[in-house]
């Protein structure tokens, strides 16, 4: 296994995981993304209703797209009905019948977004051994399936 000095040095320098380093590491991540969205007059909850509509295997109602953005962002149901009508006035959602589906240039910002992303996210995650990024991962499940968990019992 090869690592860079840096991160070497910074793995072995860095606390356990804990809330606050992952909020961190979300809002750092969150902000670069945030930077490339703002270049195409995008919002972050815009992309992941966006994304949402995209990536269905299914035609999706308003209904279904507030719930799988509700279920990513945990946002108020009002709030992403706002950013659908957002996305409608954009013309990167349309109505079609009781479904919204993406237009051809919602499509377009999606794939421009990640194409611009794409090599920031290899800076990111590069050189992070693969044992690192797997634990990562089932650190990051078990924490989202806790809280999930648990935010669900607080709105019970």
């Amino acid at each position: 296994m090869t690592t860079t000095a840096s991160t070497t040095a910074a793995s072995a320098a860095a606390p356990a995981a804990d809330a606050r380093g992952l909020g961190l590491a979300h809002y750092a991540a969150r902000g670069v993304l945030e930077n490339v969205l703002a270049r195409h007059g995008a919002t972050f909850p815009q992309q992941i209703a966006l994304r949402a509509a995209i990536t269905s295997d299914a035609p999706q109602t308003p209904d279904d797209l507030v719930a799988r953005v509700q279920e990513s962002l945990k946002a108020d149901p009002a709030g992403i009905r706002s950013v659908l009508d957002e996305l409608q006035a954009k013309e990167l959602l349309v109505a079609d019948g009781e479904h919204l589906r993406p237009t051809d240039a919602g499509r377009a910002l999606i794939a421009t977004v990640a194409a611009e992303t794409a090599p920031i996210s290899a800076r990111i995650w590069g050189g992070i051994p693969a044992e690192d990024l797997a634990a990562a991962g089932r650190v990051l499940a078990l924490v989202t399936e806790r809280a999930d968990a648990e935010l669900a019992a607080l709105t019970a």
